[in-house]
């Protein structure tokens, strides 16, 4: 069984009182063979627990200079496990045509971009996704059929669930924030420069320093470590 833990950044529609915040939209999950979940997870709350953070939530949005080499361990944790992959789904959304799609057509798009190279087609697969709001249900099995059946499965056993959860509960899906917040901000970091944090900054370059990657640009499918698609 693989289990994939997704999460999503700025994935609101733009606005025009968010449109510089929030121009680029991004939608990115971690893959982890099930049985490796729980002894993962533990290592991330004792990694917690050394820096004193014990089971409080760790996001981008709490990056602190205070913090700065708590979570510069837990992004090497993720490079150390070989159990562990990357991928993420980055979108511009001032390139989105709304006349031909909604905002939230786009979400799940983007979704289905991303899920469709990350499930195993030999093992089953369980999916994970934040939750975004309280209307995602019938969305999340609509998306589960097209995955089912983009890979010839039209019995709809190659993904055992997609299941909507809260992020509080998951340290993975706490990591798979903290990379794709590390990403919209690497691809925002040239608007924002006389509000940019140097501790965020500092993250990026070190994530960057772990990859080899800008952080901005496809890379391919065979780099399956950390896979970034920009979709155009």
């Amino acid at each position: 069984m693989i289990n994939i833990y997704c999460d999503e950044s700025c994935h609101l529609e733009m606005t025009e009182n968010n449109k510089n915040e929030q121009k680029i939209m991004a939608i990115g999950g971690i893959t982890c063979d099930a049985e490796k979940v729980k002894e993962i997870n533990e290592k991330i709350r004792l990694i917690k627990k050394n820096y004193g953070i014990n089971r409080a939530e760790i996001k981008w949005t709490k990056v602190s200079e205070p913090k700065l080499e708590f979570y510069k361990n837990i992004i090497d944790l993720f490079f150390e496990e070989d159990n562990l992959k990357f991928r993420v789904i980055i979108k511009d959304k001032r390139e989105i045509y709304y006349t031909q799609y909604n905002h939230d057509d786009i979400y799940y798009i983007m979704y289905f971009y991303l899920l469709r190279e990350m499930i195993s087609i030999n093992q089953e697969n369980s999916i994970y996704i934040d939750k975004k709001d309280t209307r995602g249900g019938q969305r999340v099995q609509k998306l589960k059929e097209y995955l089912c059946h983009q890979k010839m499965d039209f019995d709809l056993k190659l993904i055992n669930k997609i299941q909507i959860v809260t992020s509080s509960d998951c340290e993975l899906m706490q990591l798979t924030d903290i990379f794709i917040g590390a990403i919209t901000y690497a691809n925002r970091l040239d608007d924002h420069r006389e509000n940019t944090s140097n501790t965020k900054i500092e993250l990026v370059n070190y994530i960057r320093l772990k990859t080899g990657l800008t952080l901005l640009n496809t890379v391919p499918i065979s780099y399956s470590k950390f896979n970034i698609f920009v979709w155009n």
